[in-house]
């Protein structure tokens, strides 16, 4: 038979038996690992004892073609450990992940430092074995592997932020491991004379680097699944190459940390993607990773337990002993650091408490598996160490992976029990009563109208009905009572909040708003959130507010246009204030029902009251602004509009076929007909319409009723002294105290000037300011802002000067305007004034 046949039809086996195991884990309540790992060590016994089954034929050839496995160290980390890393960078929730950095960094970082240290130190007194050595066995013994851990998490329904910390943990302790296990091998090489500040540095940089590089592949990936939107098996197939390439890249080219790199690839198309991937697809994408992390875990536990006979072949009672030194130190690291350095992040305000009970969880979680064995591996293979202590670092790396199987595995559960970190917090309890509560009754309804349609005993129908009301009246009785009433708000802000989210990828599932718009709009969610768990009401109506102003990337692109005339990057991000406006007043209407019907229902009616009326204060603020627009824009408002209907008649469209072909009332070829029409149509509305800032100077100046009845040359010769500007609500066009070089004529708008002794005066369309100063050679007298969008004109003052001694009557027009607002200000010597104006001329 064909080696690659021998090949394909063991791998068969061994996820045949991965599947039958999975059946067998379930039913004796043991994670799916654990059985795995007995699997490959069974194999493994039956490799090394090959040569004494000989009577037994089938056996024979099974050990035979079984030893002919390549199970050297560099196929396992290069087949498998990427596609391991970015699977678990990819599910994770970024966002939770990145409000729990510091504690997972800790975990991640620092417990793999104190981890080696501890172990290296220990194993170090205790042994024959030199200290470089010994580190490197507490590096090999420092990576955690929660592919059980989670298991167990997701069994007994522990709380998600518990789970957040294990996963967080996973994802960059192996990386951190890694690398401080490769700077330690170079020490070794290099027999310990680039220690002390080197090795530090080499490890700082192998790791920032990873991170920095996986940045950097994950947004050059990005823009490539750009162009593959609507094509998923392209876009999962591309996730599947910047695994490898990101790993390999990173190991070899670049010489940083491969393991960091590609968990940061994973994690920001993790965070992205819901509006960088198409929204099937990006579902379509995560079940086949969790299919492809599901094989690899299999495979790898499998092939790295078949290690285990060999790697503890030599093993001794002195070993046994060092292997317990090796467990005891390695929770007494870990001890240290969630009970002795995780209370200075809360005490320094970088993070949230960690309970008691979740430390003790995450102490008891910290099973090692294949990562371990398989760097167990690579240290046999080394040539640098000795024969006698390669074989010693595998034999106790090897026993700490099977105590931790063994012992900890199996009573996690347990301990998870005892703590009672598999129930319901009160208030998560009342919650549930309620949502109980809410959705019983609408089964009672419909139980009473299913009831007479299906012409059921009425008796019967009766006995179910009284069932589902004695649930609605213990589900009813529950309040929230253990929370403050600041408490309860910020409850239910949060819920909303969620809610909010949801709409927002809702809308951009179904085309109803652009990719960056989404990922504006989903960052504002995020900030609202944070806002209300730290800050509650107060701090979510900060957030709301700041969700209105100007951002950094528009206040950027204003300025180009204002300094170089650069029009068309300010009209894309006036054209997303709309969309964003349009959109956000949708959704809160949305969420102002949301509160009325379902979350009086979760929250009772007077918290969902109050946020209520928090959620209208938004949808004012927000109409007001997009009225602002509208008022500048109103074409392009219409025109707006107009593209979200048809999109929506899209959607519908689109969605009346398909329940026509659902219900067999039209044939395939008709349905595939029909869809092709609508993405025809879909196509034709692709692209929201384009803004115009209506920044024409010749069209602007035509609008100063001053000028009318100049002649056409004398009015192209004024516009072209002219520069357009567009001025946004609330920006500081004039500051009083400052010199004096130009002249602004309001096209359209409207802006105030505040006067220090005189208050406030309103200038709209066809009116100008800052000739005062200009012709009295002073400082501006007062400060002069938008109140709403406006076109203005900028004439700089050598040209304003130049352009009056040669239009008589425009200079006559303006003067009068000038001693006018003169004698209202009352400044100084009206006569005197007039004369330095007059002089000016």
């Amino acid at each position: 038979m064909p080696e690659i046949a021998v090949t394909l039809i063991l791998l068969s086996a061994a996820l045949t038996a991965a599947g039958l195991l999975q059946v067998l884990a379930n039913r004796v309540s043991l994670p799916h690992s654990v059985l795995l790992a007995a699997l490959g060590v069974g194999l493994g016994l039956l490799t090394a004892s090959a040569d004494g089954i000989g009577g037994w034929p089938i056996v024979g050839v099974l050990a035979d073609e079984v030893g002919q496995i390549d199970l050297g160290s560099d196929p396992m980390l290069y087949v498998f450990l990427p596609l391991l890393l970015f699977q678990a960078g990819l599910t994770i929730d970024a966002r939770r992940l990145f409000d729990d950095i510091a504690p997972v960094l800790m975990l991640a970082v620092v417990a793999v430092v104190v981890c080696t240290a501890a172990v290296g130190i220990a194993v170090w007194l205790a042994s024959p074995l030199g200290l470089v050595t010994c580190l490197i066995l507490g590096a090999i013994v420092s990576t955690t592997d929660p592919a059980a851990v989670v298991g167990v998490f997701r069994d007994v329904g522990a709380p998600r932020r518990l789970t957040i910390l294990v996963e967080g943990e996973s994802l960059y302790n192996d990386a951190a491991a890694i690398a401080l296990f490769a700077v330690l091998l170079g020490l070794l090489s290099a027999g310990g004379a680039s220690a002390g500040i080197g090795t530090v540095v080499t490890f700082l940089v192998q790791f920032v680097g990873g991170l920095a590089f996986g940045y950097a592949c994950a947004w050059a990936t990005g823009s490539l699944v750009g162009l593959m939107r609507g094509l998923p098996l392209a876009e999962v197939t591309l996730s599947v190459a910047l695994a490898y390439v990101t790993f390999v890249v990173a190991e070899h080219v670049l010489a940083v940390s491969g393991v960091t790199a590609v968990a940061t690839a994973a994690l920001v198309p993790g965070a992205t993607a819901r509006v960088r991937v198409s929204n099937r697809p990006w579902q379509q994408m995560l079940n086949v990773w969790e299919q492809i992390n599901y094989w690899a875990t299999a495979l790898i536990f499998i092939l790295a337990a078949m290690l285990v006979p060999t790697l503890i072949a030599d093993v001794t009672w002195e070993t046994v002993g060092l292997v317990a030194l090796v467990a005891v130190a390695a929770l007494a690291a870990r001890a240290v650091v969630l009970f002795g350095l995780m209370p200075v992040l809360t005490v320094s305000g970088l993070s949230q408490p960690v309970t008691r009970s979740n430390k003790l969880v995450i102490l008891w979680g910290g099973l090692r598996g294949a990562i371990t064995l398989v760097l167990a591996l690579a240290v046999t293979e080394l040539p640098s160490l000795r024969a006698d202590e390669a074989r010693m670092i595998g034999a106790l790396a090897a026993g700490f992976v099977l105590v931790t199987l063994a012992i900890n595995a199996p009573t996690l559960r347990v301990v998870i029990r005892l703590l009672r970190l598999d129930k319901l917090s009160p208030v998560e309890a009342r919650l549930r009563d309620r949502a109980v509560a809410m959705s019983m009754a609408g089964v009672v309804d419909k139980l009473a109208t299913a009831g007479r349609d299906l012409h059921l005993e009425p008796q019967l129908s009766r006995q179910v009905i009284d069932g589902y009301r004695d649930r609605i009246d213990a589900g009813g009785e529950a309040d929230l009572e253990v929370l403050t009433a600041d408490e309860q708000i910020r409850v239910a802000l949060v819920i909303a909040t969620n809610r909010e989210e949801e709409r927002y990828l809702h809308h951009f599932g179904t085309k109803g708003v652009s990719r960056r718009t989404a990922v504006t709009l989903l960052a504002k969610a995020g900030r609202l959130r944070d806002g209300a768990r730290v800050g509650g009401s107060e701090a979510y109506l900060v957030a709301a507010r700041d969700s209105l102003q100007f951002r950094l990337a528009f206040r950027v692109v204003h300025g180009l246009q204002r300094v170089i005339g650069w029009q068309r990057p300010l009209a894309e991000r006036l054209a997303d204030r709309f969309e964003s406006l349009t959109i956000t007043r949708m959704v809160l209407v949305e969420l102002c029902r949301f509160a009325d019907a379902t979350l009086s229902g979760l929250v009772g009616r007077s918290t969902a009251s109050a946020v209520e009326a928090l959620l209208r204060q938004r949808l004012e603020s927000a109409v007001q602004a997009l009225d602002a627009l509208r008022l500048q824009y109103p074409d392009y408002h219409d025109g707006l509009q107009t593209h979200f209907l048809r999109r929506a008649a899209l959607r519908m469209e689109e969605a009346g076929y398909r329940t026509l072909f659902e219900e067999a009332a039209i044939s395939g070829e008709i349905y595939g007909d029909l869809m092709q029409r609508v993405r025809r149509d879909w196509d034709t509305t692709a692209d929201r319409p384009a803004l115009d800032l209506g920044l024409d100077t010749l069209q602007l100046v035509r609008r100063l009723p001053f000028l009318d009845g100049l002649p056409e040359e004398e009015i192209r010769g004024f516009a072209d002294l002219l520069r357009p500007r567009l001025a946004v609500p609330g920006e500081m066009l004039v500051a009083l105290g400052e010199r004096a070089d130009s002249v602004f004529f309001v096209s359209s708008g409207a802006v105030e000037v505040m006067h220090p002794r005189h208050g406030s005066i309103l200038l709209g369309s066809g009116d100008f300011f800052g000739e005062l100063a200009l012709l009295s050679l002073r400082r501006r007298s007062a400060d002069v802002r938008a109140i709403a969008y406006c076109r203005l004109l900028v004439l700089q003052g050598r040209d304003f000067r130049r352009f009056a001694r040669t239009h008589p009557r425009l200079r006559a027009h303006i003067r009068s305007v000038a001693e006018a607002r003169l004698e209202a200000n009352g400044q100084g010597d009206a006569a005197a004034e007039r004369q330095r104006i007059t002089g000016s001329d």
